[in-house]
């Protein structure tokens, strides 16, 4: 019995772009849903005014409203956005500010911990030049 191989049913490909930080991501998929939701509305209320309702009033005035909600939905992922770069020193120039700074952090760190090591070392070492047991 030969087993055929099957095709992949998902194939990863990279992408180009890198991911949105996840909470700029979940502002906005709420901006979607209540961007679509107003829209929504407004059709409706707008049919409604059409067909002489007397649903058409109470429906354009909570229209007017969830516009003014989905304003503010846009905008938050807008600030949202900015926040998140400016907290993360995501900077699109290479030269960065908040990559320098990164860079002399992890370099002092390391020679910190270079330090720490050699001052380890020196304290384990007997005066004969052999190491002596660890000492609590």
């Amino acid at each position: 019995m030969e087993t055929e191989e099957r095709p992949k049913l998902w194939v990863e490909e990279p992408t180009a772009k890198r991911r949105m930080a996840d909470p700029v991501r979940t502002a906005a998929v709420r901006a979607v849903i209540i961007v679509s939701l107003t829209m929504i509305q407004a059709m409706i209320a707008f049919l409604c005014t059409i067909a002489g309702s007397w649903l058409a009033f109470p429906m354009v005035l909570s229209s007017v409203g969830s516009t003014v909600v989905a304003t503010w939905a846009v905008l938050d992922v807008w600030v949202t956005r900015q926040v998140w770069n400016q907290r993360n020193g995501v900077v699109s120039v290479p030269s960065s500010t908040a990559r320098q700074l990164r860079r002399e952090r992890r370099r002092a760190r390391g020679a910190a911990r270079t330090a720490a090591r050699q001052s380890a070392r020196i304290r384990r070492q007997e005066p004969g030049g052999r190491l002596s047991e660890a000492r609590g």
